[in-house]
């Protein structure tokens, strides 16, 4: 091998190793950000209380981390890839988890032609023997069209009276710019999505479409009064409905006198069957009111026909024990998710065996629950007589053998005072098929509001939380019946402005449409 060959062979090297180093390098970097990351959920986590985050920002270190863990492992198989290359080797394909791609959607076929067919031999053209395909997901911005409508007019030639025209179809906005679905598209953003009006306005922007927030919320307030009867009926609904869950969190709401906010709460009433297999369709409710006090459920919750109310154990709800009904007074059915968490804690925090051994319980009456799960009522009552019963038969003597031999300051007692002051309606799950053991329907509906309240600093006054209750019920409803929330509104406000009678409102509600959208389908 002469010099010249040498000197590039030793350049080559040189930049494969210089290559290789700084794969290695930023697999260093994205590993030590990944540990930091990591670092700072467990201080979440296990820290001190100043330490940890709050609840609204629990999911941003997760995300963060799979984040980290997608530029760590891109910089490995960069490296990897360099090293192969370094010793002459094919690179090895990564592996993917590739997902499911729905047949229904669009197709938009490429073909990567050889930049020769020709045989390298001198042979002529090579035959086709095969491909290779594979499918990767794409997107095209949210774009945005005009739609033109044309109304044309005819008239008789040989007399000059007879003119027609077809009407003008009636429009959310009269004379403005918006279609039903654009404006259903704007209310899922703002109250299925949490896209605030103020960001709307900038993806308008970037299209071009000068469109503030103002107008926004006014083709948004159209809809709504347009939508109302449609609430009215869920309302109907869920007042004949024989058992609800009932929950509530803080809204905060503008207070412009004193220049800060407010605190208002939505309640969020759910009724939902298909644990035991139920006929009646899936509902939320939201409600808006300025405080928590018992003078807010007894208010949205009067004229309701249920007997049973599943919720926590917040005091308020004890006032709908007393009232006189035709039903007779709201019996309460507490959750068994709420004196669970209390345990995990003891559990996390002092190591609690009497803690762990409640845990393990309260599992056991979860995996009979896993079993029964959308059964009939009646078979649910009865798995649960002859598998639960005796569970809870011996745990309430075990907590109080427990109680009397534990410092009765500690935070364990007070756990253990918890659970056996609200005995009676944590086990009236025993009594009827159609209870749940926890109150996580109504919770998973709660939860996302979380990540709307910087959008729900309403403007001076509550007519705006109200909109946003009667708005988020609606979406809500549309996702328990796995319908497209924005194909449900914009269908609906068409067909409530093509003059739909008041009579057949029931054929307007999200369940229903469900079932012409799969029948169409």
């Amino acid at each position: 091998m002469d010099a010249d060959t040498l000197s590039r062979e030793n350049a080559h090297l040189k930049a494969r190793l210089a290559e290789v180093e700084a794969a290695l390098a930023e697999i260093k970097e994205a590993n030590r950000r990944l540990e930091g990351i990591l670092r700072a959920s467990q201080r979440e986590r296990f820290g001190k209380s100043s330490e940890k985050l709050s609840p609204d920002q629990f999911n941003l270190p997760l995300e963060d981390a799979e984040l980290a863990q997608g530029v760590l492992e891109a910089a490995q198989e960069k490296a990897e890839a360099a090293l192969a290359r370094a010793r002459g080797d094919e690179p090895r394909k990564p592996a993917r988890n590739r997902g499911y791609l729905p047949p229904d959607l669009p197709r938009i076929e490429r073909v990567i032609e050889p930049a020769s067919t020709l045989c390298p031999c001198g042979c002529g053209e090579m035959a086709r023997i095969g491909e290779d395909v594979s499918e990767r997901l794409d997107v095209i911005p949210a774009q945005f069209q005009v739609l033109v409508t044309r109304r044309p007019r005819y008239a008789c030639r040989r007399c000059s009276q007879a003119v027609v025209q077809a009407h003008a179809p009636e429009h959310v906005v009269p004379g403005g710019l918006p279609t039903e679905r654009l404006i259903a598209w704007i209310i899922v953003s703002k109250f299925g999505d949490h896209l605030p009006f103020y960001r709307q306005a900038g993806i308008f922007e970037r299209q071009g479409l000068h469109l503030d927030r103002g107008t926004l919320g006014n083709w948004v307030g159209r809809a709504c009064f347009h939508l109302m009867p449609v609430i009215d009926h869920m309302k109907a609904h869920l007042r004949a409905a024989d058992r609800i869950f009932v929950d509530e969190t803080r809204a905060p709401v503008l207070d412009p006198g004193r220049k800060a906010t407010k605190s208002g709460y939505f309640w969020a009433v759910v009724s939902d069957d298909r644990g035991h297999g139920g006929a009646g369709p899936p509902i939320v409710l939201f409600h808006y009111a300025p405080g928590r006090g018992r003078e807010h459920p007894l208010k949205f919750l009067a004229g309701y026909r249920g007997r049973f109310l599943q919720c926590d154990a917040y005091q308020s709800y004890n006032a709908l024990t007393e009232i006189t009904r035709d039903e007779g007074p709201w019996q309460l059915v507490y959750c068994w998710t709420h004196v669970r968490r209390r345990f995990v804690k003891r559990v996390e925090n002092e190591g609690s065996p009497i803690a762990e051994e409640m845990l393990r319980q309260i599992a056991l009456l979860y995996q009979i629950e896993t079993t029964v799960r959308g059964h009939a009522p009646a078979n649910r009552l009865a798995a649960r007589r002859e598998h639960a019963f005796p569970i809870i038969a011996a745990l309430k003597p075990w907590l109080e053998t427990q109680l009397s031999r534990i410092p009765q300051k500690s935070l364990l007692a007070e756990d253990i005072r918890y659970t056996l002051a609200h005995w009676p309606g944590l086990i009236r799950f025993l009594d009827d098929g159609t209870l749940e053991l926890d109150t996580n329907p109504v919770e998973n509906q709660i939860r996302p509001i979380a990540l709307t309240r910087k959008n729900a600093l309403f403007a001076g006054n509550e007519i705006g939380a109200e909109n946003w209750a009667m708005l988020a019920s609606l979406v809500a409803t549309c996702k328990l019946s796995g319908v497209n929330p924005v194909a449900y509104l914009a269908d609906t406000l068409s067909a409530i402005l093509d003059g739909h009678p008041r009579s057949r409102i029931e054929e307007l509600m999200p369940w229903c449409y469900a079932r012409t959208s799969s029948i169409a389908a």
